[in-house]
Order: C-alpha cells, then sequence, then structure tokens
C-alpha cells in the first residue's frame, strides 16, 4: 500500500529506462538542491524542461519536501506558474546503497538569470521587460495569496525561470503551504519545509520563527517580502548575499521605489499587497506591457479599440525589443489571426514581424498563418492578403498554391466588388506559375474569358495583361485556340482605348507563339486597321507592332520552306524579351497598388498605370521598338468600405456567377461563345474600324495552297471542330477580285472598305462626260490647287 501511495504522489514510471524523455544538458542554476536539465520528448521530439532531486533513503527530508513541490505543481494550475507534464521516481542501486532520484517534467524553460545575460538587454528597454516579467510574477503571487489561501514562501530569483515566448513563471513550489491565519488553535510551523529557505530571504519574523506573528499577518506578507527581495537581485545583477543589502536601493527604477520599499516593510501587517502592486505603481505601465497585455485579451475588445490598435502596431514593434516581439508578441499576433480576434489590419503586422525572420523561419512561422487564413470568411482580410501578396507569394509551394490558396482565391473573380476582382486578377500574376495544367488550363481560363468582358474597362485590360504574362505556361494546344481570339476578337474591338493597345501589346509579346499563316490572315488584318485609331497611343503601338510582324514575315519570306512554330525562335522574333518586356509593365501595375503603406488604411481603387513594354530587335532585321509605351490611366481611390458589396456573399468573396459552375465538365475555356460588351455607343471613325475588323479577310487559293504545308492544310480542315471556331472570321461568300486599274473614278458596290472610306463629299463638282463609268457620280474632293482637265471626245 505505501509503494502504491508513493507511485500516485510520485507519478507514474517504473524507471528511468521507462521515462518517455531525453535528458539533455544541464543548466548552469537551479533552486536548491534540485538539478535542471533540458530535454525532449521521445515522441515527437518537442523540447521539456526536466528538473531531478537525488536522496540517499526514502526518508530523507529534501525528498519529501520534493514530494510535495510535485503534489503542489500537479494540481495549482495559473498561467503564470509552470506547466507540469510528468513525474516519476527512480530507485537505483549501487555498492554503496540505495538512491531515490525525483524527474519532473515541465515545459520548456530556462532560469531567469541565464535568459537576462543572454537577452542583454539596457536602458528603456530593459526596465519594460523587467516591469512585463514582474508583473507576471506579481499575477502569480497574487492568485496562491489571495485566492487560493497559500504561501510560496520561497520567491526570489532562482525560483523564476523563463519560456520560450520569454514569459516569466514561478515554480520551485516545495514549501508552499497553506495559509491558517484564521485557526487560532494552531500551533507549530505554519510553513512545514521553511529550513529550504535561504537565510538571506527570510523576513524578520520568520528568521525568529515568530509563528504567531506570521499567522497574524496577511497572507502575502511572507511573499511580498520575497518579490521585494526579486526586484534587487534582477535589478543589481547580482544574487542576495545578506539582508541587509536590501538598504541599497541604487540600481532600483524611480518609479518602482516606493513600492519596493512597501514591500520590504519592517512590520509584516503594512506589507505591499501583490495585487495592489501592479494597479499602484507607474512603472508597469508602458508600451511593452500595455500591447501585451492588450494582445492577451484581444477578444474583449470591440472592433474599433482592436483596429486602432493593430494600425498602430507595426510602427510599435520598431521600438520594442526585436527578441521580445519575436518571440512574445509574434505567436500572440499568428493565434489571433488564425482564431478570428484579429482585424484585418493585423495582416500588416504579421509581415512586418515576419521579414525579420530567415527564409526558414518565415516559411515555418508565417506561411502556414496566412495559407489559413485564404479560408478566412472574413472579406477585409482576404483584400489584405491579396494587397500584400507580393511579399509571400513567391515563398508558397506550388502544391499550396494549387491545393490550398487557388481554390479560395478563384472565388474573387465572380466577386460584386470591382476591387476585389481586380485584386484578385491581379494576384494570379505571382500564383498562376504554380498551378496545374488542370487549373491554369481548365479553371482559370474559363474566369478570364468572363473578365475579359467585365464591365470595368480597367480589368478588361488588365485581364489581357494577365494573357500575355502567362501565355509561356500554357501547353500549345491551349495558346493556339485562346490568344489569338483572346487579343483580336475582343481586345482590339474594346471601346476602351488602353484595352485595345494592351491587346496590340499582348500580341506583339507573344509573337513567338504564331506562325506565318496566323501572322497574315488572322493578326495583321486585325491590327492594321487600328492604324487610324482615335487614340494616338493606340496608333503609336500598332505602327511598331505592324513593323514587328512584317519584319517576321520577311525573314520568313527568304526560307525556302515555312519554319515549324517550334522552331520560331530561329526567325528571330524576340519571343522571349518581348514576354519579360509585358511581365514588368504588369507587374508596376500589380506593385504600385498592391505594396502600401504598412499603416495605410484598405484602399479601393483600381487602375491602369502608365506602364512600359519592351520588345528586343529582331536577331536579323535590327528591329526595336521604343522602350516606353504610357498607357491612358483610369483610377479612382476611395475606401474600400464604401465599394458596393454583395448582398448575398456570405464568404467575404462573392458567389460564383455566369455558370462557372455548370461549365466544369466542358472543355471549353470561355473564349467561344463571346457576347457583344453593352459599352456605350462608340464614335463614328470607332464604329468604322469595328465594321472593318468584322470583315472577313480571304487569301487567294493557290497562295494559301503554296505557303500552307499539307499539315497545316489537314489541320485546317479538322478545325471545323475546333472549341475556338465559333469566333472566328467567317469564310468570305464573294471572294476577293484582283486589283485592276480603272479609269474612272466610280466605286464599287461591294467594296469590302466602304464602311471606312471617306464621307461623300458636300460640295458639288461637274460630271464626268457621258460614257465614262457606270453613271454621273460626283468626283472626290481633292486638296490644294488643281489643274482643270477636260475629257477628249471621239
Amino acid at each position: 500500500m505505501l509503494n502504491f501511495l508513493k507511485g500516485v504522489v510520485g507519478g507514474s514510471g517504473a524507471g528511468l529506462k521507462d521515462l518517455p524523455y531525453n535528458i539533455g544538458d544541464p543548466y548552469s542554476s537551479a533552486w536548491s538542491s534540485w538539478s535542471h536539465f533540458r530535454g525532449t520528448s521521445r515522441d515527437d521530439g518537442s523540447p521539456v524542461s526536466i528538473f531531478s532531486l537525488s536522496g540517499n533513503s526514502q526518508q530523507d527530508a529534501r525528498l519529501a519536501a520534493g514530494r510535495n513541490g510535485v503534489k503542489r505543481l500537479r494540481t495549482v494550475r495559473h498561467p503564470n506558474i509552470l506547466s507540469f507534464l510528468y513525474s516519476t521516481e527512480v530507485e537505483t542501486f549501487d555498492g554503496s546503497g540505495t538512491k531515490v532520484t525525483i524527474y519532473i517534467v515541465t515545459e520548456p524553460a530556462m532560469p531567469l538569470s541565464e535568459e537576462i545575460k543572454e537577452l542583454s538587454l539596457e536602458g528603456t528597454q530593459r526596465d519594460e521587460y523587467y516591469a512585463w516579467g514582474l508583473h507576471q510574477i506579481a499575477k502569480a503571487v497574487s492568485f496562491l495569496n489571495n485566492d487560493c489561501k497559500l504561501v510560496h514562501g520561497n520567491v526570489c530569483l532562482e525560483s523564476v525561470v523563463v519560456t520560450q515566448t520569454l514569459d516569466w513563471k514561478l515554480h520551485a513550489l516545495d514549501v508552499l503551504s497553506e495559509y491558517d491565519g484564521a485557526n487560532g488553535t494552531a500551533a507549530g510551523p505554519m510553513l512545514q519545509y521553511e529550513w529550504l529557505i535561504g537565510s538571506q530571504y527570510k523576513p524578520v519574523e520568520l528568521a525568529k520563527c515568530d509563528w504567531v506573528a506570521i499567522r497574524k499577518a496577511p497572507p502575502w506578507a511572507i511573499d511580498s517580502w520575497g518579490l521585494g527581495c526579486l526586484i534587487y537581485e534582477i535589478f543589481s545583477g547580482m544574487k542576495l548575499g545578506k539582508t541587509e543589502e536590501l538598504r541599497n536601493t541604487s540600481s532600483i527604477p524611480k518609479s518602482l521605489l516606493p513600492d519596493y520599499q512597501r514591500l520590504l516593510s519592517s512590520t509584516p501587517s503594512r506589507r505591499l499587497n501583490t495585487s495592489k502592486l501592479i494597479d499602484n505603481s507607474e512603472f508597469f505601465q508602458n508600451k511593452l506591457v500595455d500591447t501585451i497585455h492588450f494582445m492577451e485579451i484581444l477578444s474583449l475588445k470591440d472592433s474599433v479599440e482592436r483596429d486602432t490598435f493593430f494600425r498602430k502596431l507595426p510602427t510599435l514593434a520598431e521600438q520594442l525589443p526585436r527578441q521580445i516581439v519575436l518571440k512574445k508578441i509574434f505567436p500572440l499576433l499568428t493565434s489571433s489571426l488564425e482564431y478570428g480576434s484579429a482585424a484585418a489590419h493585423a495582416l500588416n503586422a504579421l509581415l512586418k514581424i515576419g521579414s525579420w525572420l530567415s527564409a526558414e523561419e518565415f516559411d515555418l512561422k508565417v506561411l502556414p498563418t496566412i495559407v489559413k487564413l485564404f479560408s478566412s470568411n472574413d472579406r477585409a482580410i482576404r483584400v489584405a492578403l491579396l494587397q500584400h501578396i507580393d511579399q509571400y507569394g513567391e515563398s508558397l509551394s506550388a502544391q499550396v498554391v494549387d491545393e490550398q490558396v487557388y481554390p479560395h482565391v478563384a472565388t474573387g473573380f465572380s466577386d460584386t466588388s470591382a476591387f476585389l476582382r481586380e485584386l484578385t486578377l491581379k494576384s494570379m500574376l505571382l500564383l498562376a506559375p504554380k498551378l496545374s495544367q488542370r487549373n491554369l488550363s481548365g479553371s482559370l481560363l474559363k474566369y478570364l474569358s468572363k473578365l475579359q468582358v467585365d464591365e470595368e474597362p480597367a480589368i478588361r485590360t488588365n485581364t489581357t495583361i494577365l494573357l500575355g504574362n502567362i501565355a509561356s505556361y500554357l501547353n500549345e494546344g491551349t495558346r493556339k485556340r485562346v490568344l489569338i481570339n483572346a487579343f483580336t476578337v475582343r481586345a482590339l474591338r474594346d471601346t476602351f482605348s488602353p484595352a485595345r493597345g494592351a491587346g496590340v501589346m499582348a500580341l506583339c509579346a507573344t509573337s513567338s507563339y504564331y506562325d506565318t499563316n496566323e501572322i497574315a490572315t488572322r493578326i495583321l488584318p486585325n491590327i492594321v486597321v487600328l492604324t487610324i485609331d482615335p487614340d494616338s497611343d493606340v496608333r503609336s503601338k500598332v505602327f511598331q507592332a505592324v513593323d514587328q510582324f512584317l519584319q517576321i514575315l520577311k525573314q520568313s519570306n527568304e526560307k525556302s520552306y515555312v519554319e515549324d512554330t517550334a522552331d520560331a525562335g530561329s526567325l528571330g522574333l524576340g519571343g522571349m524579351p518581348g514576354n519579360v518586356g509585358l511581365l514588368e509593365w504588369a507587374m508596376s501595375s500589380l506593385t504600385l497598388k498592391g505594396k502600401s503603406s504598412d499603416q495605410a488604411p484598405v484602399a479601393a481603387a483600381y487602375s491602369v498605370r502608365p506602364v512600359t513594354a519592351t520588345t528586343s530587335a529582331a536577331s536579323s532585321g535590327g528591329f526595336e521598338t521604343p522602350s516606353s509605351a504610357p498607357v491612358s490611366r483610369v483610377s479612382s481611390s476611395t475606401d474600400f468600405a464604401d465599394q458596393p458589396l454583395s448582398p448575398t456573399s456570405t464568404d467575404g468573396w462573392g458567389e460564383i456567377e455566369n455558370g462557372i459552375h455548370e461549365e466544369k465538365d466542358s472543355d471549353k475555356d470561355g473564349w467561344d461563345d463571346i457576347e457583344p460588351l453593352e459599352e456605350p455607343k462608340p464614335s463614328p471613325a470607332l464604329a468604322n474600324i469595328q465594321a472593318a475588323q468584322k470583315r472577313p479577310v480571304s487569301q487567294p487559293k493557290s497562295q494559301a495552297t503554296s505557303l500552307r504545308p499539307k499539315s497545316t492544310m489537314k489541320a485546317a480542315k479538322d478545325n471545323d471542330d475546333d472549341l475556338w471556331g465559333s469566333i472566328a472570321a467567317p469564310p468570305p461568300k464573294v471572294p476577293l477580285k484582283p486589283l485592276k486599274s480603272k479609269t474612272s473614278g466610280a466605286f464599287e458596290d461591294d467594296d469590302p472598305w466602304a464602311a471606312i472610306a471617306a464621307p461623300t463629299p458636300t460640295t458639288k463638282a461637274k460630271p464626268l462626260s457621258a460614257g465614262r463609268g457606270r453613271g454621273t457620280k460626283p468626283a472626290a474632293p481633292k486638296l490644294g490647287a488643281q489643274r482643270k482637265r477636260t475629257s477628249s471626245s471621239g
């Protein structure tokens, strides 16, 4: 029975070999006769602290006190008291006798004296950290004295340890006893193991063993004295040698000195209660204590207080000790974000503090939290994630992006807020290269096809830019089916001039993906007509594009056969430099807007910013485009809260609309069924251009046969079932007639360019003589002085 009771008190385990922990290196100091070791769990390798106490027999008084400490540590639970994990007693035999050892396993911690040396804090930062530590020990002592009516009896430097998050915790509960001052008949010592306390730490009444005076004193009298000893030791930087040293107050901060003197009052009843120490002293009112205290009770604060706090936190973190911010504030911050108690501005602070970590620590401590936040229902959190994606996007692995991040981000494509749709679109610049072909060609292209007909012109423009950037990540079949249709049929016919300019630049940047037949029959006819575009910037881009594509055709003409698309690089197309130029252009639109100030409010703005696109000179032709081409600025800046939000959205990102889910099993990418944009009526000049773009362009049969190889002819025949065929230019009903010199100024009735011809002159001109032309029509007006010519008869 006795052995059974010992097992209950001491813990489980028959011996050291059964201890589920590995004992490591010892620390240099520990309380009383205990030894303090580093340790790890055998199950998962997590760090722990292991304390051991040895005696020569079961009746050793130190072992009895140690068993009391084990029992108290197992039963007394408080955030500022060291957490108990496991305990056991091991009995070993050697030639001289029996040796009994008690082992206690706790959360990982190190002695306070060693932690202070390691941190090496000075000045204000040292005082702020000491204030936070004393604040925690005072709360632990107050809990024991006032709430539990227990007396620790041995508060000093050696009875305090520091956890991995730099929290101070009280341990060494061997002397801990109940306060029995209310029992008038009690006799004998109240503290059974008071002989373990060093004489320098004993107040006057305890040194005299005046138990009557001790019982008449309040419960906190002994521990308040011990707290005063702890204050002296940490500020003086040395262990207390004798009680008289407490009179030396030169190292004590002036703001703490009055309370320090009250803690060490010679009259037990007049000593300061530790619960009042925290409230009365201005020493505990500093930035570090206030910051940590606010974050610990964050769930009790209202939204306005949380928002204000997290707006200031990035700046405040710069002023606090960096090690304390990383080890204490940073874990609180990640926890508050994961459990939803933090505001969206907390993400700014998270990334700010995370930038101080190494790449390995960032991946281990920051990225898991960010990935979890993508599933948040808070729209403001998701907006903040997308605005700062350039700060962490490169660190995300392809598997995490494809499986965990993209499914949540993709819901923003169909959100009712234009600002969120644009942020989602721009985020694909970093995420698309990490997507699988299934998500890239199957899911993403469907969303982009919807955004290319979005009601917001800036979104349509950025969609074209994004397609040009991710073209290299699409497979060859998808590029053939998507790019030309997206850039010509949609982008070049957009009523928004920057969208047309983006379409031209995208065609130039992806020129290496087109063969000569596509350039001659599908690209050039669509861009040449834009040489008379109303916007001068579009016209300048078009002339550059025409020169580039004509240079490609000229080089092809010098070859004896048509090069395959895979060998297009040998023609000097400069495809890769072109792609790089477009990437820089789109990147500027993303980073200029996304890199907002850490303290700035979430801006709900969308814009097409001035951009630069660079295409390299052709390898043999020496063609080079200008280095910059500004795009018209279209922007609006308001707070995100002013943006219209979806009334039916429950997850903060909007519902999937436009039949995305219904098209899940479809192989189409979304460019097959183009619907006309609901835009204002274009200007007459632009209407003429759009009409000309819709005209069919045919190729002479002999020329097409000679230029196109047999494999291409066969592929063209099979293109009747092409998913993108529905938006291709229809075959002409009447073949083009060869050019003939006409002696008359009459126009053909079926002239394919009649829609963009000059308007009918309003001035009258003399009719041509009879017999010339089909009838009498006014002659075209001519500029400048003209010599009047008469027709000769007969």
